[in-house]
């Protein structure tokens, strides 16, 4: 195995533990285990733990990030909204690992991202889409930034929650966040549906 490959499997090895157990719980004597190398080899590539984690949850943070801010291709907000949830949800359901990894506390003093920073940067990125809409319609764009905190807040939390129970289904999930979010608890849909025309 070439030493990139072994970065690689290390790094894979690293992230399956860090979901299944969390950061303390882990040991480089359990990543060398599983990867049948010695501890040394572990230090060498990522100096220890600390290094494999950071490396691991850098990854995860760049993986999702990628994936909301591709999926924001609507025009309309509502259709913004129902892609943010819905690649938050694929996330979810496609990379459980990963998300494991970001939702759990991070080792004290740690500087690598979490999933409170990638939370932050996608709310950045949903208040510019907020200011523009409150503006056009009047109310005041300084409050776009405490909707986009509440909304992606709303969306991460069921995320986590939908994680556990997976039902219903992912789509139904975005369907019912968007419907709370957009519509708000005074004017439920009784049936909500992505795609639906705004009112």
């Amino acid at each position: 195995m070439s030493s990139a490959q072994r970065r690689e499997q290390l790094i894979a090895i690293g992230r399956q533990l860090f979901a299944e157990k969390g950061f303390d719980a882990t040991s480089v004597e359990e990543v060398a285990a599983r990867a049948r190398v010695s501890k040394p080899v572990v230090y060498e590539h990522f100096g220890g733990k600390e290094g494999l984690y950071a490396v691991v949850v850098d990854r995860e943070v760049l993986g999702l990030l990628n994936r909301v801010t591709n999926a924001l291709t609507g025009g309309h907000p509502r259709e913004l909204l129902e892609q943010a949830a819905l690649a938050l949800l694929d996330y979810i359901e496609s990379d459980t690992d990963g998300f494991r990894v970001l939702v759990r506390e991070s080792p004290v003093g740690s500087t690598s991202g979490n999933f409170s920073s990638v939370l932050n940067d996608v709310a950045h990125q949903v208040e510019h889409v907020l200011a523009g809409e409150f503006k056009s319609r009047g109310y005041d764009p300084k409050l776009a930034e405490l909707y986009s905190q509440a909304l992606v807040g709303m969306v991460s939390l069921a995320g986590r929650w939908w994680l556990e129970v997976r039902k219903p289904r992912k789509e139904a999930v975005a369907a019912h966040l968007v419907n709370l979010a957009w519509n708000g608890l005074g004017n439920l849909e009784p049936k909500p549906a992505l795609g639906r025309p705004a009112k």
